[in-house]
């Protein structure tokens, strides 16, 4: 039997230790928000929170793919995310046929790691599977309404993110790629997707080539709340967050979105941009396709 002596030196060097994690805890939460909130001062450190809090998105990769074992855990670990009511409506495709890869990398050429990524999964909701499970049991099930579409969604996006998280805790960098619903019709018709399964995003994954950067995040006073919703702050939190985030990343001239349409701002923030974007209607195809592969929304 051995004794469990560390000494004066040994837990010195703990607390030093503990000190110094808690310290990387803070400058993690510092680097993703900036907004002088809290840092965590006084909890213990946990090693997969600090990572969460430092996490990247990355679209360069090297040539290296990563091990068909990894790849299983990861789906595995993906599908063990919670699942509304245990009905499983998520279901995950990846994509290795080279042709395939191809097709879909062409619809969005602006974003060449879609195509190129060593590995591509596609997230799906999967409102099929329990339709089906009840037309084998003889009850009917329509799960075809908005409660069905959102429960599936849900279910894919839990999956997805927590294949995001075990990925990057393996040393891999992911980027996830909403874009795909945009071209919703030709990305099922590549993947031949049945009624009541719908792309979710899509995510691009493999071992990072080049370091990614840590994304400001909006400051935590206009993003939680405590009791009951309140936006008083709004307009002022959001002016200094385009500062602090254009300092850090300013968005080119050049980068300007629809300048025809709003005109050049001599001040082009984050807020700017998104609103612009928003003014655009994104996936104008994706309701359309769902209305007509099954979905009723009633």
């Amino acid at each position: 039997m051995v004794d469990d002596f560390r000494g004066p030196a040994a837990d010195c060097w703990c607390d030093r230790l503990g000190i110094e994690l808690m310290a990387a805890c803070a400058d993690a939460i510092e680097r993703r928000f900036g907004d002088g909130g809290p840092s965590g001062e006084g909890t213990a450190d946990n090693e997969f929170i600090r990572r969460v809090l430092a996490r990247k998105t990355v679209r360069r990769y090297s040539d290296v793919i990563p091990s068909d074992g990894l790849l299983d855990l990861l789906v595995a670990a993906a599908l063990s995310a919670s699942a509304k009511s245990d009905f499983q409506q998520a279901s995950i495709l990846r994509v290795s046929d080279p042709l395939q890869r191809a097709a879909i990398g062409a619809l969005f050429p602006g974003m060449p790691w879609i195509g190129v990524s060593p590995v591509f999964f596609v997230f799906l909701g999967d409102a099929r599977r329990l339709q089906r499970i009840g037309e084998l049991r003889g009850k009917p099930v329509r799960n075809g309404t908005l409660e069905g579409f959102f429960n599936a969604s849900v279910d894919a996006a839990l999956a997805m993110q927590t294949m995001i998280l075990c990925a990057e805790s393996a040393g891999l960098g992911v980027c996830p790629i909403s874009v795909i619903r945009n071209e919703v019709d030709k990305v099922a018709a590549i993947l031949g997707l049945p009624h009541l399964v719908f792309p979710v995003a899509g995510l691009c994954l493999g071992y990072p080539q080049a370091e990614g950067y840590v994304s400001l995040r909006l400051p935590r006073r206009v993003t939680t709340h405590r009791d009951r919703y309140d936006d008083r702050d709004l307009p002022g939190a959001i002016d200094d967050y385009d500062r602090r985030r254009d300092a850090l990343h300013a968005i080119p001239r050049e980068q300007q979105r629809s300048n025809a349409e709003f005109g050049e701002a001599a001040f082009y923030g984050w807020s700017e941009d998104k609103a612009r974007q928003a003014a655009k209607a994104e996936g104008a195809a994706f309701p359309p396709y769902l209305r007509s592969h099954g979905f009723h929304f009633d």
